[in-house]
């Protein structure tokens, strides 16, 4: 009886030192709608933004600007969503949102992140598009990887998979919108209703 009891008390303080040291309130709906933004901006952006063939965007044409609009309005909308619904969980499961570990997260998170960002935009200022899909997912995914740490260990496969879908989207010039749109919307959407599965069975 008391061996149980021993392993019991282990298990809390296993499970107490987790929650301590890992953001784990993050929301698999949020990662679903992140998935259907992507699919939706880009979706907009080949429909309306995107040139004809034998024509290319250039840096200061007015389409490439909306395009960079619609990015952004894909990147506040999944970020304000993924606000909204971690807040909402971690209310439920009376858990802080704002503490030591999510500084860390967010800080892991976001310097592979920024350092892509930039990258990317030098490469664009000096007229290098090609690679621009490739980039953002290579770079996304070490984010992931980085920031895994410090959250729901699963996150590192979601970023292992965006990685390595960069790689082939770079080895596979003329096809970056399509591999954007599986690594930003399809998998977002894979990993999102898994996640979402997981929080239901808890």
């Amino acid at each position: 009886m008391k061996q149980k009891d021993y392993l019991k008390d282990i298990s809390e303080i296993k499970n107490l030192m987790n929650r301590s040291s890992r953001f784990i309130s993050l929301s698999g709906l949020s990662g679903i709608f992140a998935g259907i933004y992507a699919i939706a901006g880009a979706m907009i952006a080949y429909l309306f933004l995107f040139p004809e063939p034998g024509e290319y965007l250039t840096l200061h044409s007015q389409n490439f600007k909306l395009l960079l609009l619609v990015l952004a309005l894909v990147a506040v909308l999944s970020v304000v969503t993924a606000y909204l619904l971690t807040t909402r969980k971690a209310t439920k499961n009376n858990e802080k949102i704002w503490d030591a570990t999510t500084k860390r997260l967010l800080l892991n998170f976001l310097i592979p992140l920024v350092t892509g960002g930039i990258y990317i935009l030098i490469k664009l200022g000096n007229q290098h598009y090609g690679l621009t899909g490739a980039l953002m997912l290579v770079f996304y995914g070490l984010a992931l990887v980085n920031a895994s740490k410090y959250t729901l260990g699963n996150v590192k496969y979601l970023g292992y998979a965006e990685i390595i879908l960069g790689l082939i989207c770079a080895a596979l010039p003329g096809y970056g919108l399509w591999f954007w749109i599986f690594g930003f919307g399809v998998l977002h959407i894979i990993y999102g209703s898994l996640m979402f599965v997981q929080e239901k069975k808890q």
